[in-house]
């Protein structure tokens, strides 16, 4: 890893300058809020499909009969999908009663509407798991938008590594929806080639970086872990660093503390060479903003930003270009 003097970041000129504002924590809170709404929405279409079905019927044993919403019975009986790996039919067919014995039935005339409640009721547990996965999504959008729009200021071209077909493809600077299905980012500068990698776990630090800039273009990476891959050998690598997007205050600390172990894990399986490290967080808290901005002053960390300072954003990623 080659030696890069740090500066930091422009607008980043004392701890407080880290801090997220009052007014980026309620913007975040909204834009999740928005999210679950989106992601909320197959659910509900699911539970209004369902009642259709169950007002149909005049006993809610008949039920039972119907073998189209077997799978909806199953849930509204508080059985979670990854459950069902584990349970034989008379398993299920014993969850299935349950439910409408003990609830169904005593519900009366609104049999159908206890279904549906009960239906979103697990429903809900499902979306939450998939709203704690969808925050760090969420930043890991808006940063790869940032990194396009940099790219595209300057006049640079781009292929992405697409999530679903794990197939690098040709970027367009105004595809509205690539930073929904994008793994990973490569472009090409003074004839330098720029590989960027999400999530990844390099075999000599033994664990998840979230991400990884190399100086080899995108096929030098593959996803097999070939021994020829470039995020396999440590001198490929030209900087790594943490994503916290969770916008929630009270869980700031928390994902500093992950965050912090993972840098050191990293400066220490680099050494002694010098690894050049940076963070970018959406919820930075006073205390933690004076712990990252002495390891800025100090160069123990390299370069940080925080994720909802639309400056701060962009001047990181400029200098991930740059390098």
């Amino acid at each position: 890893m080659a030696e890069i003097k740090p500066k930091y970041n422009d607008f980043i000129k004392k701890s407080d300058d880290l801090v997220t504002s009052q007014s980026a924590t309620r913007a975040g809170f909204v834009s999740v809020a928005l999210e679950k709404n989106i992601k909320a929405t197959p659910f509900i279409n699911e539970a209004r499909a369902l009642r259709s079905i169950a007002l149909k019927v005049k006993n809610p044993k008949e039920l039972l009969d119907i073998a189209e919403i077997e799978p909806a019975l199953l849930t509204a009986s508080g059985l979670s999908d990854k459950s069902l790996n584990h349970l034989d039919a008379s398993d299920k067919l014993s969850a299935k009663k349950n439910l409408i014995e003990n609830f169904l039935i005593p519900a009366g005339n609104d049999f159908a509407n206890e279904l549906v409640y009960r239906f979103l009721l697990t429903r809900g547990d499902t979306l939450g798991g998939m709203m704690r996965n969808i925050t760090g999504l969420l930043g890991e959008k808006k940063l790869t938008r940032a990194i396009i729009s940099a790219l595209s200021i300057r006049g640079y071209s781009f292929t992405y590594l697409d999530k679903q077909s794990k197939k690098w493809l040709e970027g367009s600077h105004d595809d509205l929806t690539i930073d929904e299905n994008v793994k990973g980012l490569s472009w090409a500068k003074s004839k330098k080639y720029r590989t960027l990698i999400y999530n990844i776990t390099p075999p000599f630090i033994g664990k998840n970086i979230d991400l990884c800039l190399f100086s080899s273009d995108y096929k030098s990476y593959t996803n097999n872990n070939s021994p020829d891959s470039v995020h396999m050998d440590a001198k490929n690598y030209l900087s790594l660093g943490e994503l916290k997007g969770g916008i929630d205050p009270a869980g700031a600390d928390e994902h500093w503390k992950t965050a912090n172990t993972a840098l050191f894990r990293i400066r220490d399986a680099f050494k002694p060479t010098k690894a050049i490290t940076f963070f970018v967080g959406a919820a930075i808290e006073k205390s933690m903003a004076e712990e990252i901005f002495n390891q800025l002053s100090n160069n123990t960390l390299s370069f940080a930003a925080n994720l909802t300072n639309e400056d701060q954003l962009n001047n990181i990623c400029s200098w991930l270009i740059s390098l």
